[in-house]
């Protein structure tokens, strides 16, 4: 059993490539969080989305599926909301598998300089943040990052996404959202508390032409997991777009030497 947890702006939509191979083998499963993809994306101002609501609502969704036993797929947002759900069930999780999710502060690019000014004063901040995190030009970075040949990455994909975040009311959404994302940060010490107690077994993939994201913060899941595996892929932050067949070897490699089903 596999449950995995995309991230911004994404949908279970980026687990397609997984879906056919490891599907054979495994139980995958793979929410939207409220707000995106096709689940409903209540208005705001009757809906709080902070990091612990979405937890929330995805951990209710497991247990109504009656899952005890599984192992994390972490992406971006899915690396915070899926560390609270550990951190509330250690007994759950099998195993973790990290793709481009960061845990640690040394995993933070300078990008997030205009969004650390956002926490401290939101209202002075909100135009540069737009600019960093929502416009054309970001949603195209977070795909292209450094990549030396972006001419091999298909359009299709932030094109899909800027749609996504020009939904009616989809920007007030992630907005508010990212507004939270400075408790996650908060929550760095508590995520490598429960990783060091706990050490369950993790397979580290990650793109290393990722804008947001740094090798550090990779690297970086090490200290804490001495035994963890990391795998530094010529990709972006959407690694799965660019090396879904490499990863998929890596994960089976993983669950079937770590994991008893």
């Amino acid at each position: 059993m596999i449950l995995l947890l995309h991230g911004f702006p994404s949908s279970s939509r980026m687990f397609d490539s997984l879906l056919p191979t490891l599907g054979r083998r495994y139980h995958l499963i793979a929410p939207d969080y409220p707000g995106f993809g096709h689940s409903d994306a209540p208005d705001p101002k009757t809906f709080a989305y902070t990091f612990d609501h979405l937890t929330a609502v995805t951990d209710d969704f497991a247990s109504q599926l009656g899952l005890t036993r599984y192992t994390l797929y972490l992406q971006d947002y899915g690396g915070p909301i899926g560390f609270r759900i550990a951190m509330k069930h250690p007994e759950r999780v099998q195993a973790i598998i990290i793709q481009n999710a960061v845990s640690h502060e040394a995993g933070l690019s300078p990008l997030w300089e205009t969004r650390k000014a956002f926490w401290r004063d939101r209202k002075s901040n909100e135009a540069a943040l737009r600019a960093n995190f929502l416009s054309f030009d970001s949603v195209r970075g977070r795909h292209v990052g450094s990549d030396p040949h972006p001419e091999t990455i298909n359009p299709d994909l932030w094109s899909d996404e800027f749609a996504f975040l020009n939904r009616p009311g989809e920007a007030d959404i992630q907005l508010d959202l990212f507004y939270d994302y400075q408790t996650n940060v908060q929550n760095y010490p508590n995520f490598q508390k429960y990783m060091k107690e706990h050490q369950p077994p993790m397979l580290v993939v990650w793109g290393k032409y990722d804008p947001s994201f740094t090798v550090a913060g990779a690297k970086a899941y090490a200290n804490d997991i001495p035994s963890a595996e990391v795998h530094l892929l010529d990709a972006g932050h959407f690694a799965l777009d660019q090396k879904s067949v490499e990863i998929t070897a890596l994960i089976e490699t993983f669950m079937a030497a770590k994991v008893t089903k």
